[in-house]
């Protein structure tokens, strides 16, 4: 069965609105139970030093994100939940497609957009207040997916464009050194993709117009009676178009549950008791998770040994990775490379295939690092062609090739990350 990667993260600079939970949270989990998925999530406290400069704020938001997540089902055994800034991998590839992102990409960001037009509607500098963080966001973003080859990253619609931006830059890299990344897609639930805040517009802590995914019932209650409505009386035929009260309901509503409740829009339903259905349904769905979020808002040393747990798990893919795309792009041992006085490059002593015949008549080869130790070893095959291809292409593709052609294939006492180097340097130099 074909394994697809998801990732989806969470900026830690507040508290997790019903928006983050049905735009995020849950089509993250729901996608995490799938036996054809492989979940990478993760806390972007990176991403919040850009705007808040609370360090309490950072903190106290990433155990409430976290504990969201798990409360919410998330399965630390099934996925890879870790802290963005305990993978110091991930700031290391930003500085790589830094270097391949073109500036005039950047300008196009929506949120540096946005920084510009208000900036030069106030007759201000348009780069006023406006820090490199902000404008560099993009690109962090980028190394956030394309350091674990996500092919699906959940978002809502206006992220869509830093998705698009990722894939530029993987496909600035690739083109530069050679197939490193895969081109990640959006993965958009196109009916919650923006969720409406209590004013209509979208639900955001930056509006002040969020609901809380953990406010207590009674709380709850209370911000739902205050979202705006028209002035339609009850008996009134009302609008589904626009409700931001309905298309909130439909998000956690099934498809018979909004059909009927549309039929109560065209009769008349008053808006106190739009508004009561709405609670109730809502609450239906996030009372059963309350109780858990609660228990781990009290022991958050149990939400960090998850988290550290999780880094374990994404430094496991990230250092190596990170190993082969330094060597991609010629930060190697100056042993890899030497020259000779006329300025030419001397070969220096690498890892190498060595093929002979044993004596049961089937044709072996073996991968040896510089000094012998055995690397790779492959099993017997009926002709030295065979043997000859699957080495070249082992050349030719690097460590990438490995997966694909496993059966004939046992590593020798050398960990993975050296194999992998070895066979990418090899492709390098054959390249």
């Amino acid at each position: 069965m074909r394994t697809e990667r998801y990732l989806t993260g969470i900026t830690t600079s507040g508290t997790p609105h019903l928006g983050n939970y049905v735009g995020s949270i849950r089509p993250a989990v729901q996608a995490s139970l799938r036996a054809d998925v492989e979940s990478y999530y993760f806390l972007a406290d990176y991403h919040a030093l850009i705007k808040i400069d609370e360090p309490e704020r950072i903190q106290r938001s990433t155990l409430e994100i976290a504990a969201s997540w798990l409360a919410a089902g998330l399965d630390p055994e099934r996925v890879v939940f870790y802290r963005q800034s305990d993978v110091p991998e991930i700031p290391e590839l930003t500085w790589f497609l830094t270097c391949v992102t073109g500036k005039g990409v950047l300008n196009r960001a929506h949120a540096y957009k946005a920084s510009v037009d208000k900036n030069t509607a106030a007759g201000q500098d348009p780069d006023a207040d406006v820090s490199a963080g902000l404008f560099m966001y993009p690109v962090l973003m980028g190394a956030d997916i394309l350091m674990f080859n996500a092919q699906h990253v959940p978002v809502g619609r206006d992220q869509v464009q830093h998705i698009e931006m990722a894939r530029d830059m993987a496909n600035s890299f690739n083109h530069r050194y050679g197939e490193h990344f895969v081109l990640p897609q959006a993965a958009i639930e196109e009916s919650v993709a923006l969720l409406p805040g209590l004013d209509g517009r979208k639900m955001s802590k930056s509006y002040d117009n969020h609901i809380p995914m953990f406010a207590s019932s009674a709380q709850l209650q209370k911000l739902i009676a205050s979202m705006k409505t028209d002035s339609r009386a009850p008996g009134e035929p009302k609008d589904t178009e626009g409700s931001a009260l309905f298309q909130i309901y439909q998000a956690f509503a099934s498809a018979e549950e909004t059909a009927a409740f549309a039929r109560e829009f065209a009769q008349g339903i008053s808006w106190a008791a739009a508004k009561e259905k709405l609670h109730a349904r809502i609450d239906r769905e996030i009372a059963p998770m309350r109780a858990r979020y609660e228990a781990l808002m009290a022991n958050p040393q149990q939400v960090e040994a998850l988290l550290l747990q999780g880094a374990v798990k994404a430094r496991a893919l990230a250092t190596p990775f990170m190993a082969r795309l330094r060597q991609a792009v010629g930060l190697r041992p100056l042993s890899a490379t030497m020259l000779t006085e006329s300025g030419k490059a001397a070969k220096a002593a690498v890892a190498s295939f060595k093929q002979y015949r044993e004596n049961d008549g089937k044709f072996y080869f073996k991968l040896v690092d510089a000094k012998g130790q055995l690397l790779l070893q492959s099993t017997g095959f009926d002709n030295p062609k065979s043997a000859a291809q699957l080495m070249a292409q082992l050349k030719a593709e690097g460590s990438a090739a490995l997966g694909a052609h496993a059966a004939h294939l046992q590593a020798g006492s050398a960990s993975a990350a050296d194999i992998d180097a070895a066979l990418d340097s090899l492709r390098a130099a054959s390249a």
